[in-house]
């Protein structure tokens, strides 16, 4: 246990100490202003804009960023089904895979790495080839993350900025994302993960003999290039089935510390972004300390609920923690513990362990992390502008318990603010009990089913707080290839993602245009503890209002019935 502990407070150390320069780095990049890279990526940058006709010095109001997200991103749905579809007649495919069958995976998955999401319902080194690994899914990993960078970016502005309706240029925010934040960090990490044993090459699967005398394929293939983003971008979606269970993946201690450092690691770093591009730092450690204060609280229910384990295996005389089936034993309980709650926490979905596997409350945990919105540092810019919507109803109840108009940065909050935020929290709690109900009353979504009772009841909640969330971690013991399945956890992500991202940039635009009033004696502060705890305090109400029911009947009655001696 003193190990464990010794690196939760290593890991919190490392991130905030990190999240510090990446911060004022990234103020930097997206105020256009001159930074040490400018000689490398500016000619790259200025030759992408020539090539594709993009007027850097024109910016756009709300609705024509949420048009450029929208048509970019279908964009890239179509491209990469295309892609995977004809998958046999494109080249660096060693292995003569064949097309990704049938269609409706091959459509869910172009939405899922679109969205940010990375579900998958296949087994990446069976279907997978080279080219589709690279050009469509790892590409995709870079061009959503870098999506939700640009919509908080453009969030920030509308706080920011006064008596205009403009927020910024979505292309020029992409583009300086991928070139100037995702792609050199992620280079750097592709080499340490080589340096650490993780496979970076286009050569054929490798034959080995076993023991037995039989021959055993091991594939292999471009996974540190894509092992990188997928964490740092908080995508999630593994090169291999088992995902960063994999040795080929996270093969050390070291390397699963580092990816489990990667995915916070802009996220922490957007909030002292924040405090920089509003000229107030203490409004960024406000909510940085929010979203750590809830991310504790979970951390340590997940903990404690591995470490005890279940009681049926100590009633038999066996010593020790006893939550260790689904877990390596390279990482163990504190780094299996440490990893899931921060893949949830983050929209990022990868996962060294298996979530089925673990206790009732600790995956009880994840399950709730997704549910809250993964606004708990949460993924890629999408978790900064989802507690900022927090934020937004926060200072609504507020100004309502004091009888004063609800203010924020200097600007009112308006009824008009109000219906966006709410529609951007409803609609992916909509979206997840809605699927849960179709799903838990039909044919089709019960055949799915491998566990029966609460936790069957949870692989569904599961599946579609995965897909809303944008997640794309699963339980488990669920089957998904199929055409329900496949679609409509589709539409969930596209839900999540665009339900989100468009009442955002609405408010954005509508923040835009307002004056900024200077604080008086009336205002209410929202730089301090007592700030924090009112907004972690809305975060986790809002759940409990909207998600307790269902909660009750999987994972919590499935840990009052294992104390009884019941087990699925």
């Amino acid at each position: 246990m003193a190990s464990d502990l010794t690196l939760f407070g290593l890991y919190f150390v490392i991130l905030f100490g990190l999240a510090w320069p990446i911060g004022w780095y990234m103020t930097k990049v997206f105020n256009l202003e001159k930074t040490v890279f400018d000689p490398v990526f500016q000619p790259i940058e200025k030759l992408l804009y020539r090539l594709t006709g993009v007027d850097a010095s024109t910016e756009m109001n709300w609705k024509r960023y949420a048009g450029a997200v929208i048509w970019f991103n279908l964009m890239g749905v179509a491209l990469v089904f295309i892609i995977q579809i004809l998958q046999d007649k494109l080249p660096f495919n060693p292995e003569n895979l064949d097309v990704v069958a049938p269609w409706h995976l091959a459509f869910n998955t172009a939405v899922s790495f679109m969205t940010n999401t990375n579900w998958q319902a296949y087994g990446g080194e069976t279907t997978m080839s080279y080219f589709t690994q690279m050009a469509a899914l790892t590409v995709q990993n870079f061009l959503s993350a870098a999506t939700g960078l640009a919509v908080a970016i453009a969030f920030i502005r509308g706080l920011t900025r006064k008596t205009t309706q403009l927020i910024g240029n979505f292309w020029v925010d992409l583009t300086r994302s991928v070139i100037y934040i995702l792609l050199p960090i992620s280079i750097l990490f592709s080499v340490v993960l080589v340096q650490q044993g993780v496979p970076q090459t286009l050569s054929s699967y490798v034959s080995a003999q076993t023991l037995e005398g039989t021959e055993q394929k091991i594939a292999v293939g471009p996974v540190a290039s894509q092992e990188a983003i997928k964490m740092l971008g908080t995508n999630g979606g593994g090169f291999f089935n088992a995902n960063s269970a994999h040795p080929f993946e996270n093969p050390t201690p070291l390397t699963n510390f580092l990816e489990t450092l990667s995915i916070f690691l802009i996220p922490a770093g957007l909030a002292f972004t924040f405090g920089y591009m509003v000229r107030d730092r203490r409004q960024g450690y406000a909510i940085l300390a929010t979203m750590t204060l809830l991310f504790l609280m979970m951390l340590t229910l997940n903990y404690t609920s591995e470490l005890a384990g279940n009681p049926l295996v100590a009633a038999n005389g066996i010593s020790g923690p006893s939550a260790m089936e689904g877990k390596e034993v390279r990482f163990g309980i504190g780094g299996t513990s440490l990893f899931a709650t921060v893949t949830t926490a983050a929209s990022c979905g990868a996962v060294n362990g298996m979530h089925d596997s673990f206790t009732p409350l600790g995956g009880l945990v994840p399950m709730l992390q997704i549910m809250l919105g993964e606004v708990v540092f949460g993924g890629v810019g999408a978790g900064f502008y989802g507690i900022l919507v927090f934020v937004v109803l926060t200072v609504f109840i507020v100004g309502l318990m004091v009888g004063r108009t609800p203010e924020y940065l200097g600007k009112k909050i308006d009824s008009w603010e109000m219906k966006m935020a709410t529609i951007a929290i409803l609609i992916p709690a909509v979206t997840i009990l809605i699927g849960s109900a179709i799903a838990s009353a039909t044919e089709a979504g019960l055949a799915g089913i491998a566990n029966p009772g609460p936790h069957g009841l949870s692989e569904m909640l599961y599946a579609f707080a995965s897909a809303a969330g944008n997640n794309g971690s699963a339980f488990a013991g669920l089957t998904v290839n199929t055409l329900f399945y496949d679609l409509l956890l589709a539409l969930a992500m596209l839900l999540g993602r665009f339900g989100v991202i468009i009442p955002v940039l609405a408010i954005a635009g509508s923040m835009a245009e307002k004056k900024i009033t200077p604080p008086g004696p009336g205002t209410f502060p929202t730089t301090g503890w007592l700030f924090v705890v009112l907004l972690a305090t809305v975060v986790l109400v809002v759940g409990a209002l909207t998600f307790l029911p269902a909660l009750a009947l999987g994972p919590i009655v499935e840990h009052l019935l294992m104390l009884q001696g019941t087990t699925y």
